[in-house]
């Protein structure tokens, strides 16, 4: 088995903003990142941040917090809505980002985190883990028939990159979490995983557990490790994005 650690997620680089969690229940809101502006769509297949202010309303009322709504720079813009937890899919650059995406198999695991911005301590982020997926297959973009071109990011522009893949996960044991799991902290001048945590999963392919940014996805150097603690976390899986 192997497993890939994907930050996911509007942040302060894509987006200039964060998605809200709180921290005493760990319910938060999956908020993507703004679409390259140049994209266009086929019919009907671009996603607006309009999508996100239910959730948003729905989180402010159940967290006791005023009203939250996505900056006006971002409603202005289409969401790169990826991944999709609604259909479970994934989509990347099978030749530079992603390019070890592309060489997963059936059964191997994506593992997306987001960093979160707390409702309680606003100057803090919350790095997190968000959702999982169980590789059912590994796809080229352009080669995923019309009527599913709807399901990812990658798939609903009018050009598709013939250097993409879209990963598809196993209904069942994939999905977007019923809440985030913390595995972040402020240490050595960066976001990292927590020691305790990264041990425990048996490490990864950055140096001291570095996650606040990376050009490469980290690797987990023992998958089924992580897995058989992913599975100690009595998680829920949500196939839907809010």
């Amino acid at each position: 088995m192997k497993a890939i650690l994907v930050r996911v997620g509007v942040d302060h680089a894509y987006g200039a903003w964060n998605a809200p969690v709180d921290p005493r229940t760990g319910h938060f809101v999956f908020v993507p990142i703004p679409d390259n502006a140049k994209k266009e769509y086929t019919h009907g297949n671009e996603r607006k941040y309009d999508e996100i202010e239910a959730p948003l309303n729905e989180f402010a009322a159940k967290s006791g917090v005023s009203s939250l709504c996505c900056p006006k720079t971002l409603r202005m813009r289409n969401m790169h809505l990826d991944p999709d937890f609604e259909y479970l899919t994934y989509g990347d650059n099978g030749t530079r980002r992603g390019a070890r995406i592309a060489t997963l198999s059936a059964n191997d695991l994506l593992v997306f985190y987001a960093g979160l911005r707390s409702i309680e301590q606003r100057k803090e982020l919350v790095y997190a883990l968000v959702g999982i997926f169980v590789v059912q297959e590994v796809v080229r973009a352009h080669s995923v028939p019309s009527e599913k071109r709807h399901e990812n990011a990658h798939t609903r522009w009018t050009i598709i990159s013939e250097n993409d893949v879209v990963v598809r996960g196993k209904s069942g044991v994939s999905g977007r979490f019923d809440r985030c799991i913390p595995i972040g902290e402020w240490r050595e001048n960066a976001y990292r995983v927590c020691s305790p945590i990264e041990d425990a999963w048996g490490g990864l392919t950055v140096k001291n557990g570095y996650i606040q940014r990376s050009a490469v996805p980290p690797a987990f150097h023992n998958a089924e490790r992580f897995y058989r603690w992913f599975q100690s976390q009595d998680i829920t899986l949500l196939e839907r994005n809010n």
